[in-house]
């Protein structure tokens, strides 16, 4: 199953120490150049062992966008590292794009392409038993990676994990 991922759900997976559960979800991960910049790897910053762990055991993978007069048209809008991802994801036919932002997310789907982000991925992990604790895992994204959570969806997604239960 082809997957490109933007910068958000992997970086914030692999701050919080569950960057595996997108290996265990979707196998490997294709992501763009320019989400390849933004990671940041070779500095040491939190989460940034893992993702070049990654890199190198080859389950993440940098893919090269050939469409580049798109990528173009959407830096009007997004950041370059969702453009891309976009235009990666539309380029391989990949089954899904790992998003995050709103903006990307609306593009996204506006080019009729299927998004998920770094809750759903947790929320398929609890499904799965491979998650100790979702409440735990959202948690830890608030404080270590400063990842924002409306309330209501805050509430929501725990609801939802514990009646998956």
């Amino acid at each position: 199953m082809p997957v490109v991922s933007n910068t958000s759900p992997i970086m914030n997976l692999a701050i919080i120490g569950e960057l595996s559960l997108l290996r265990d979800q979707f196998g490997e991960v294709m992501i763009p150049g320019a989400v390849l910049e933004e990671l940041r790897v070779e500095e040491n910053l939190p989460g940034s062992q893992s993702v070049r762990d990654a890199l190198k055991a080859g389950w993440i993978r940098i893919e090269a966008v050939k469409q580049d007069p798109l990528v173009r048209a959407m830096e009007r809008d997004l950041d370059k590292g969702e453009a891309e991802a976009i235009a990666l994801t539309m380029q391989v036919n990949a089954d899904w794009v790992l998003m995050d932002e709103r903006d990307g997310r609306k593009a996204a789907k506006s080019m009729k392409l299927k998004v998920v982000g770094v809750l759903g991925i947790l929320l398929k992990a609890q499904r799965e038993g491979r998650l100790r604790s979702l409440k735990q895992a959202m948690d830890s994204l608030r404080e270590k990676a400063g990842f924002y959570v409306r309330a209501d969806l805050y509430s929501a997604i725990i609801r939802e994990g514990e009646e998956e239960k």
